[in-house]
């Protein structure tokens, strides 16, 4: 067996020799049980985006309140974004097994609280709970990973770990639509707890970590800064013309205060000892690019599974569970093509295999462009496949090259960092997206004269089958008109996204860069 001794956590072979710095730790036993123990803690994050998708026409349907369907979302994203760079410098202090134990615990109370949410208020904070404890468990996954396994094993590992949105692609929406169907959409949250436990238990018992623990300072003024700019933006960005005035003081205040926020984060960053995101490791382009392509894809991943399962269900008429197939073919597409990906990065390099995935995102953008009523389902689902090809191609492609272009010191941040970016640009994209589309849908309504007989909220209807028959005829099929028209403006935003994702992607660096210190 091998040992690691990479910076603080200093591994050792069982006759207690110390092999070096960069060195591998190979257990027959230890590492395969590690390796399925964070399988199943990003299986905890990756089976959100199908099942929760699948139940939220549900949920909307029965607490009320679809002008705030994308809060629920957005509070998630919004605390996992703010807590994954905390998280990240966190396991480069203390290790990773107290800091991934910490966040599922944390993600686990979120969960508990989402299920039994009696309001769309209670469920919003609910998820900012979920929220921080998923900011743990999705980069301390990669990074165990990372730090477990060589140069040469990572890209094969990487896409193990992608097989994950596989298995939750297959269950995701078989649970989502069943728990809908014929339980409850409460259980979509609960089941995550006896998953967690077990997932939180293997770290626990099998990685290993010799934690030399040094003094240092963390610097929670950034994260309160950022959560203060992001936060603010994402109000304006959802409840912009829709229940805030573009031209009132309260829209002003949002402003000043993202303004404020994000300068405040920038001089902090700047000028704290040991800053949550260094600025610094913004120098290297791989970084960078990597960076910047994963908020605008970011973006794009939540534009899809967010806003899929209403078009159908509320558009097309589908079943719950037909909603979440047409989701599936994106967590069948990512593992596919990431485990393809990693076979790739040694042959034709990363860039040219960041490329290809950069084509595939145009690609399933073009499907949804194109996407109407009467394309059905499994037009949708052809258009997600290529979004998840997409994801999986540029995503282990930047994980990968970035966590080999940094030494152990740096690797939690410097994935973290690729961690919060996607977050980020997923807590954006569903807020921006979900702006426009409700902004379309009010513009629809009022435009067709239905001010005094619907409204966004009144869509909640629309997306139960039950009630949506209760409806006038023509108040139903407006409803379904303006719904259509959102969600096309939301796709064609998905589309101007992929543009810019590939024209990012071509800038990435194709020699190797000089290693990070």
């Amino acid at each position: 067996m091998y040992a690691l001794s990479c910076g603080q956590i200093v591994f050792y072979r069982e006759d207690g020799i110390h092999l070096g710095k960069e060195g591998v730790r190979r257990q027959r036993l230890n590492r395969p049980l590690i390796l399925a123990s964070v399988m199943l803690g990003m299986f905890l994050a990756a089976i959100e985006a199908t099942i929760v998708a699948t139940a939220i026409p549900s949920i909307v349907a029965d607490l009320g309140g679809f002008s705030s369907y994308s809060w629920v979302f957005s509070a998630f994203l919004l605390t996992n974004a703010s807590t994954v760079l905390i998280f990240g410098k966190l396991s480069d202090i203390y290790g990773r097994k107290s800091i991934f134990a910490v966040g599922t615990t944390i993600f686990l109370t979120g969960s508990t609280l989402s299920g039994f949410s009696v309001s769309m208020t209670m469920l919003i904070i609910s998820r900012f709970v979920q929220g921080i404890g998923a900011g743990a468990l999705m980069p301390m996954a990669t990074t165990i990973v990372g730090d477990i396994y060589n140069k040469e094993e990572r890209a094969k590992i990487q896409g193990y770990l992608s097989s994950v949105w596989g298995i939750s692609a297959v269950t995701g929406p078989l649970l989502g639509g069943f728990f809908v169907d014929f339980l409850s959409w409460r259980f979509v949250f609960w089941m995550n707890i006896p998953l967690g436990i077990l997932a939180m238990a293997g770290i626990l018992f099998f990685l290993r970590e010799d934690v030399e623990k040094k003094t240092q300072k963390i610097d929670y003024a950034g994260s309160i800064w950022i959560v203060l700019s992001v936060c603010s933006l994402m109000f304006i960005l959802v409840e912009g013309g829709v229940t805030i005035a573009w031209d009132s003081t309260l829209m002003f205040v949002l402003a000043f205060a993202t303004l404020i926020g994000l300068g405040l984060f920038v001089y902090q960053e700047r000028h704290a000892a040991q800053p949550m995101m260094p600025f610094f490791i913004w120098r290297y382009p791989v970084i960078r690019t990597a960076n910047l392509a994963t908020l605008t894809t970011g973006m794009i991943i939540i534009g899809v599974s967010s806003y899929l399962p209403a078009f159908v269900q509320g558009v097309m008429g589908y079943s719950a569970t037909i909603a979440g197939f047409t989701l599936t073919a994106v967590s069948v597409g990512w593992p596919l093509f990431s485990t393809l990906a990693g076979r790739l990065l040694l042959k034709i390099g990363y860039r040219n295999t960041a490329m290809i995935g950069g084509l595939f995102l145009v690609a399933g953008a073009i499907f949804f462009f194109m996407l109407t009523p009467d394309k059905g389902p499994l037009w949708a689902g052809a258009g997600s496949f290529f979004i998840g090809a997409g994801m999986g191609m540029t995503s282990t492609s930047f994980i990968v090259r970035i966590q080999n272009v940094v030494n152990w010191d740096m690797r939690g941040i410097a994935t973290a960092s690729n961690m919060f970016m996607r977050s980020l640009g997923s807590a954006l994209g569903v807020a921006l997206l979900g702006g426009l589309l409700n902004n379309r849908i009010q513009s629809h309504l009022i435009d067709n004269g239905m001010r005094d007989e619907a409204n966004v909220d009144t869509v909640n209807t629309l997306l139960d089958p039950n009630l949506a028959v209760s409806l006038p005829g023509k108040v139903m099929s407006e409803l379904q008109a303006g719904l259509t028209s959102g969600l096309h403006i939301v796709y064609i935003g998905i589309l101007i996204l992929s543009v810019v994702s590939f024209a990012i992607i071509i800038m990435f660096p194709k020699q190797a860069s000089k290693r990070v210190e």
